[in-house]
Protein backbone atom coordinates (compact mmCIF):
# COMPACT_ATOMS: atom_id res chain seq x y z
CA UNK A 1 0.00 0.00 0.00
CA UNK A 2 1.22 3.49 -0.87
CA UNK A 3 1.59 6.33 1.63
CA UNK A 4 2.66 9.93 1.01
CA UNK A 5 4.85 10.77 4.03
CA UNK A 6 4.47 14.02 5.93
CA UNK A 7 7.22 16.53 5.20
CA UNK A 8 8.58 16.38 8.76
CA UNK A 9 9.35 12.65 8.46
CA UNK A 10 12.97 11.63 7.96
CA UNK A 11 14.39 12.80 4.63
CA UNK A 12 17.21 11.59 2.43
CA UNK A 13 17.52 15.05 0.93
CA UNK A 14 15.89 17.80 -1.11
CA UNK A 15 15.41 17.94 -4.89
CA UNK A 16 16.07 21.34 -6.49
CA UNK A 17 16.62 22.63 -10.02
CA UNK A 18 19.01 25.51 -10.64
CA UNK A 19 17.42 28.28 -12.76
CA UNK A 20 19.07 28.32 -16.17
CA UNK A 21 17.27 31.28 -17.74
CA UNK A 22 15.51 34.37 -16.55
CA UNK A 23 12.06 33.77 -18.00
CA UNK A 24 10.42 33.17 -14.63
CA UNK A 25 12.15 36.19 -13.07
CA UNK A 26 12.41 38.83 -15.82
CA UNK A 27 14.92 41.52 -14.89
CA UNK A 28 16.01 39.70 -11.73
CA UNK A 29 17.87 36.67 -13.05
CA UNK A 30 21.27 37.68 -11.66
CA UNK A 31 19.83 38.18 -8.19
CA UNK A 32 17.90 34.90 -8.42
CA UNK A 33 21.03 32.86 -9.07
CA UNK A 34 22.62 34.08 -5.84
CA UNK A 35 19.37 33.73 -3.93
CA UNK A 36 19.33 30.12 -5.10
CA UNK A 37 22.94 29.62 -3.98
CA UNK A 38 21.94 30.83 -0.52
CA UNK A 39 18.95 28.46 -0.53
CA UNK A 40 21.23 25.54 -1.40
CA UNK A 41 23.73 26.59 1.25
CA UNK A 42 21.12 26.61 3.99
CA UNK A 43 19.82 23.15 3.04
CA UNK A 44 23.32 21.63 2.92
CA UNK A 45 23.85 22.62 6.54
CA UNK A 46 21.29 19.93 7.39
CA UNK A 47 21.04 17.41 4.55
CA UNK A 48 21.84 16.52 0.94
CA UNK A 49 20.77 18.60 -2.05
CA UNK A 50 20.06 16.78 -5.31
CA UNK A 51 20.45 19.57 -7.85
CA UNK A 52 19.16 19.35 -11.40
CA UNK A 53 21.22 21.39 -13.86
CA UNK A 54 20.52 21.77 -17.57
CA UNK A 55 24.02 20.92 -18.82
CA UNK A 56 27.58 20.02 -17.77
CA UNK A 57 28.54 23.63 -18.53
CA UNK A 58 25.95 24.92 -16.06
CA UNK A 59 27.12 22.36 -13.52
CA UNK A 60 30.62 23.84 -13.73
CA UNK A 61 29.29 27.40 -13.38
CA UNK A 62 27.11 26.51 -10.40
CA UNK A 63 29.98 24.65 -8.72
CA UNK A 64 32.12 27.80 -8.91
CA UNK A 65 29.27 29.88 -7.45
CA UNK A 66 28.72 27.40 -4.65
CA UNK A 67 32.42 27.31 -3.84
CA UNK A 68 32.56 31.09 -3.69
CA UNK A 69 29.70 31.01 -1.17
CA UNK A 70 31.54 28.40 0.92
CA UNK A 71 29.02 25.63 0.23
CA UNK A 72 30.30 22.14 1.02
CA UNK A 73 29.98 20.40 -2.37
CA UNK A 74 30.07 17.02 -0.65
CA UNK A 75 26.42 17.73 0.18
CA UNK A 76 25.45 18.53 -3.41
CA UNK A 77 24.71 15.81 -5.99
CA UNK A 78 24.17 16.96 -9.57
CA UNK A 79 21.58 15.56 -11.95
CA UNK A 80 22.04 16.61 -15.58
CA UNK A 81 18.61 17.17 -17.13
CA UNK A 82 17.14 19.93 -19.29
CA UNK A 83 14.03 21.63 -17.92
CA UNK A 84 11.75 24.50 -18.82
CA UNK A 85 11.51 25.81 -15.26
CA UNK A 86 12.74 25.14 -11.74
CA UNK A 87 9.55 24.44 -9.79
CA UNK A 88 10.31 20.92 -8.53
CA UNK A 89 7.31 20.79 -6.22
CA UNK A 90 5.13 20.65 -9.33
CA UNK A 91 7.10 19.19 -12.24
CA UNK A 92 9.18 16.77 -10.19
CA UNK A 93 7.91 13.38 -9.05
CA UNK A 94 6.20 12.76 -5.73
CA UNK A 95 8.17 10.32 -3.58
CA UNK A 96 5.78 7.80 -2.05
CA UNK A 97 6.58 5.16 0.53
CA UNK A 98 5.44 1.60 -0.06
CA UNK A 99 5.79 -1.35 2.31
CA UNK A 100 9.46 -1.93 1.64
CA UNK A 101 10.71 0.96 -0.50
CA UNK A 102 10.21 4.38 -2.09
CA UNK A 103 8.37 4.88 -5.38
CA UNK A 104 8.17 7.88 -7.72
CA UNK A 105 4.79 9.05 -8.96
CA UNK A 106 4.48 10.91 -12.26
CA UNK A 107 1.45 13.20 -12.11
CA UNK A 108 1.71 14.27 -15.77
CA UNK A 109 2.74 17.91 -15.37
CA UNK A 110 1.17 20.22 -17.97
CA UNK A 111 2.45 23.69 -17.07
CA UNK A 112 -0.34 24.31 -14.53
CA UNK A 113 -2.81 24.15 -17.43
CA UNK A 114 -1.58 27.63 -18.31
CA UNK A 115 1.74 27.56 -20.16
CA UNK A 116 2.58 25.69 -23.34
CA UNK A 117 6.33 25.29 -22.83
CA UNK A 118 6.50 22.35 -20.43
CA UNK A 119 7.71 19.52 -22.65
CA UNK A 120 11.16 19.38 -21.03
CA UNK A 121 9.60 19.47 -17.56
CA UNK A 122 7.51 16.40 -18.43
CA UNK A 123 10.76 14.41 -18.54
CA UNK A 124 11.84 15.33 -15.01
CA UNK A 125 10.07 12.50 -13.10
CA UNK A 126 11.63 9.80 -15.30
CA UNK A 127 15.08 11.40 -15.08
CA UNK A 128 14.89 11.69 -11.31
CA UNK A 129 13.60 8.16 -10.79
CA UNK A 130 16.42 6.92 -13.00
CA UNK A 131 19.00 8.83 -10.99
CA UNK A 132 17.77 7.27 -7.74
CA UNK A 133 17.09 3.89 -9.38
CA UNK A 134 13.52 3.95 -8.09
CA UNK A 135 10.42 2.54 -9.76
CA UNK A 136 8.15 5.13 -11.35
CA UNK A 137 4.38 4.95 -11.84
CA UNK A 138 2.34 7.18 -14.14
CA UNK A 139 -0.82 8.15 -12.31
CA UNK A 140 -3.97 7.03 -14.13
CA UNK A 141 -7.66 7.07 -13.32
CA UNK A 142 -10.03 4.98 -15.38
CA UNK A 143 -7.24 4.55 -17.89
CA UNK A 144 -6.54 8.28 -18.36
CA UNK A 145 -3.54 10.30 -17.11
CA UNK A 146 -4.22 12.47 -14.06
CA UNK A 147 -2.58 15.90 -13.76
CA UNK A 148 -1.77 17.11 -10.25
CA UNK A 149 1.01 19.31 -8.89
CA UNK A 150 2.68 18.67 -5.54
CA UNK A 151 1.95 22.24 -4.46
CA UNK A 152 -1.78 21.53 -4.74
CA UNK A 153 -1.82 19.03 -1.87
CA UNK A 154 -0.76 18.97 1.78
CA UNK A 155 -0.75 15.80 3.91
CA UNK A 156 -0.21 14.80 7.53
CA UNK A 157 1.12 11.35 6.62
CA UNK A 158 -1.69 9.69 8.60
CA UNK A 159 -4.45 9.79 6.01
CA UNK A 160 -5.61 13.42 5.75
CA UNK A 161 -5.01 15.68 2.76
CA UNK A 162 -5.85 19.37 2.23
CA UNK A 163 -6.44 20.95 -1.18
CA UNK A 164 -8.56 23.67 -2.82
CA UNK A 165 -11.62 23.58 -5.02
CA UNK A 166 -10.25 26.51 -7.03
CA UNK A 167 -7.21 24.52 -8.16
CA UNK A 168 -8.75 21.13 -8.83
CA UNK A 169 -12.41 21.79 -9.59
CA UNK A 170 -12.71 25.16 -11.33
CA UNK A 171 -14.82 24.66 -14.49
CA UNK A 172 -13.01 27.12 -16.76
CA UNK A 173 -9.69 28.45 -15.39
CA UNK A 174 -6.50 26.35 -15.57
CA UNK A 175 -8.48 23.14 -15.74
CA UNK A 176 -6.21 20.14 -15.09
CA UNK A 177 -8.73 17.30 -15.33
CA UNK A 178 -12.06 18.49 -16.72
CA UNK A 179 -13.86 15.21 -16.16
CA UNK A 180 -12.91 14.62 -12.52
CA UNK A 181 -15.22 15.29 -9.55
CA UNK A 182 -14.45 15.51 -5.83
CA UNK A 183 -15.28 11.84 -5.50
CA UNK A 184 -12.90 10.98 -8.35
CA UNK A 185 -10.05 12.93 -6.79
CA UNK A 186 -10.66 11.29 -3.44
CA UNK A 187 -10.42 7.87 -5.08
CA UNK A 188 -7.12 8.90 -6.69
CA UNK A 189 -5.76 10.23 -3.40
CA UNK A 190 -6.67 6.98 -1.67
CA UNK A 191 -5.09 4.73 -4.30
CA UNK A 192 -1.87 6.64 -4.90
CA UNK A 193 -1.28 8.62 -1.69
CA UNK A 194 -2.87 6.46 1.00
CA UNK A 195 -5.33 9.23 1.87
CA UNK A 196 -8.68 8.40 3.47
CA UNK A 197 -9.82 11.92 4.40
CA UNK A 198 -9.82 15.12 2.31
CA UNK A 199 -10.32 18.68 3.56
CA UNK A 200 -11.47 20.95 0.73
CA UNK A 201 -10.74 24.65 1.07
CA UNK A 202 -12.25 27.18 -1.30
CA UNK A 203 -9.55 29.26 -2.99
CA UNK A 204 -6.00 30.57 -2.96
CA UNK A 205 -4.51 34.02 -2.52
CA UNK A 206 -4.49 36.70 -5.19
CA UNK A 207 -1.49 36.61 -7.51
CA UNK A 208 -1.04 32.86 -7.28
CA UNK A 209 -0.03 31.80 -10.77
CA UNK A 210 -1.11 28.22 -10.06
CA UNK A 211 -4.73 29.19 -9.32
CA UNK A 212 -5.12 27.96 -5.79
CA UNK A 213 -2.15 25.91 -4.58
CA UNK A 214 -2.48 24.89 -0.96
CA UNK A 215 1.17 25.49 -0.02
CA UNK A 216 0.56 29.25 -0.05
CA UNK A 217 -2.41 28.80 2.30
CA UNK A 218 -2.08 26.21 5.02
CA UNK A 219 0.30 23.49 6.13
CA UNK A 220 0.40 20.65 8.61
CA UNK A 221 3.07 21.16 11.26
CA UNK A 222 2.30 17.85 12.94
CA UNK A 223 -0.33 15.14 12.50
CA UNK A 224 -3.12 17.13 14.15
CA UNK A 225 -2.06 20.79 13.83
CA UNK A 226 -2.51 23.09 10.83
CA UNK A 227 -1.08 26.58 10.36
CA UNK A 228 -3.09 28.77 8.00
CA UNK A 229 -2.49 32.28 6.71
CA UNK A 230 -5.04 34.87 7.81
CA UNK A 231 -5.35 38.43 6.49
CA UNK A 232 -6.29 40.94 9.20
CA UNK A 233 -6.76 43.91 6.87
CA UNK A 234 -10.45 43.89 5.94
CA UNK A 235 -9.65 46.04 2.89
CA UNK A 236 -7.35 43.39 1.46
CA UNK A 237 -8.53 41.36 -1.53
CA UNK A 238 -7.38 38.26 0.37
CA UNK A 239 -9.37 38.98 3.53
CA UNK A 240 -12.61 37.19 2.68
CA UNK A 241 -10.91 34.31 0.86
CA UNK A 242 -8.76 33.50 3.87
CA UNK A 243 -11.63 33.95 6.32
CA UNK A 244 -13.62 31.39 4.33
CA UNK A 245 -10.72 28.95 4.41
CA UNK A 246 -10.30 29.48 8.15
CA UNK A 247 -13.99 28.74 8.72
CA UNK A 248 -13.74 25.52 6.71
CA UNK A 249 -10.66 24.41 8.65
CA UNK A 250 -12.41 25.00 11.97
CA UNK A 251 -15.27 22.77 10.80
CA UNK A 252 -12.96 20.07 9.40
CA UNK A 253 -12.13 16.69 10.86
CA UNK A 254 -8.99 14.57 10.66
CA UNK A 255 -8.86 10.95 9.52
CA UNK A 256 -9.48 9.83 13.10
CA UNK A 257 -12.56 12.03 13.48
CA UNK A 258 -10.82 14.55 15.73
CA UNK A 259 -10.88 18.31 15.17
CA UNK A 260 -7.49 19.67 14.05
CA UNK A 261 -5.76 22.37 16.05
CA UNK A 262 -5.67 25.55 13.95
CA UNK A 263 -2.93 28.18 14.30
CA UNK A 264 -3.06 31.46 12.38
CA UNK A 265 -0.08 32.85 10.46
CA UNK A 266 -0.10 36.52 9.40
CA UNK A 267 0.25 37.70 5.83
CA UNK A 268 2.97 40.18 4.86
CA UNK A 269 1.79 43.56 3.67
CA UNK A 270 0.73 43.61 0.01
CA UNK A 271 3.82 43.11 -2.16
CA UNK A 272 3.66 44.69 -5.62
CA UNK A 273 6.26 44.61 -8.39
CA UNK A 274 5.78 46.10 -11.84
CA UNK A 275 2.14 46.71 -11.02
CA UNK A 276 1.39 43.10 -10.08
CA UNK A 277 0.37 41.80 -6.66
CA UNK A 278 2.68 38.91 -5.77
CA UNK A 279 1.59 35.81 -3.81
CA UNK A 280 3.88 36.36 -0.83
CA UNK A 281 3.07 33.92 1.97
CA UNK A 282 4.81 32.62 5.07
CA UNK A 283 3.07 29.28 4.53
CA UNK A 284 5.52 28.45 1.74
CA UNK A 285 8.11 27.20 4.24
CA UNK A 286 10.22 24.07 3.74
CA UNK A 287 10.65 21.49 6.51
CA UNK A 288 14.08 19.83 6.72
CA UNK A 289 15.32 17.11 9.07
CA UNK A 290 16.44 19.54 11.78
CA UNK A 291 15.33 22.87 10.42
CA UNK A 292 12.48 24.86 8.85
CA UNK A 293 13.34 27.42 6.17
CA UNK A 294 10.79 30.23 6.08
CA UNK A 295 10.41 32.82 3.29
CA UNK A 296 10.64 36.40 4.53
CA UNK A 297 9.69 39.64 2.78
CA UNK A 298 11.37 42.57 4.56
CA UNK A 299 8.12 42.99 6.47
CA UNK A 300 7.27 43.63 10.12
CA UNK A 301 5.31 40.36 10.14
CA UNK A 302 8.45 38.39 9.28
CA UNK A 303 9.31 38.31 12.98
CA UNK A 304 5.76 37.39 13.97
CA UNK A 305 5.64 34.48 11.51
CA UNK A 306 9.06 33.19 12.55
CA UNK A 307 8.06 33.27 16.21
CA UNK A 308 4.80 31.40 15.54
CA UNK A 309 6.59 28.71 13.57
CA UNK A 310 9.29 28.41 16.23
CA UNK A 311 6.54 27.36 18.65
CA UNK A 312 5.22 24.85 16.11
CA UNK A 313 8.62 23.25 15.51
CA UNK A 314 10.30 23.33 18.91
CA UNK A 315 12.93 20.70 18.03
CA UNK A 316 13.96 22.32 14.74
CA UNK A 317 15.87 25.50 13.96
CA UNK A 318 13.74 28.19 12.34
CA UNK A 319 15.64 30.16 9.69
CA UNK A 320 14.23 33.03 7.68
CA UNK A 321 15.39 33.30 4.09
CA UNK A 322 14.75 36.45 2.09
CA UNK A 323 12.30 35.74 -0.74
CA UNK A 324 11.87 39.28 -2.06
CA UNK A 325 13.46 38.31 -5.38
CA UNK A 326 12.20 34.72 -5.54
CA UNK A 327 8.55 35.75 -5.22
CA UNK A 328 8.77 37.59 -8.56
CA UNK A 329 8.52 34.07 -10.00
CA UNK A 330 5.19 33.67 -8.11
CA UNK A 331 6.57 31.08 -5.68
CA UNK A 332 9.28 30.63 -3.07
CA UNK A 333 10.98 27.93 -1.01
CA UNK A 334 8.37 25.17 -0.92
CA UNK A 335 7.38 25.61 -4.56
CA UNK A 336 11.00 25.24 -5.68
CA UNK A 337 11.73 22.06 -3.73
CA UNK A 338 10.66 18.46 -3.24
CA UNK A 339 11.60 16.34 -0.24
CA UNK A 340 12.91 12.81 -0.70
CA UNK A 341 11.96 10.44 2.14
CA UNK A 342 14.18 7.67 3.41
Amino acid sequence: MRRFPAEWEKQQGILLCFPHNGNDWPGKYQAIQWAFVEFIKKITLFEQVFLIVASPKLKDKVSVMLNSANVNLAYVSFVIQKTNRSWMRDSGPLFIKTKNSVECLNFNFNGWAKYTNYQLDKNVPKAVSGFFKLPITQVLYKGKPVTLEGGAIEVNGKGTLITTEECLLHPSVQVRNAELSKTDYECIFKEYLGVSNVIWLKAGILGDDTHGHIDDLCRFVNANTIVTVVENDIKSVNYQILQDNLKRLKQARLENGETPRIISLPMPKELIFEGRILPASYANFLILNQCVLVPTFNDANDRVALNILSQCFKTREIIGLSAIDLIWGFGTLHCLSQQIPI
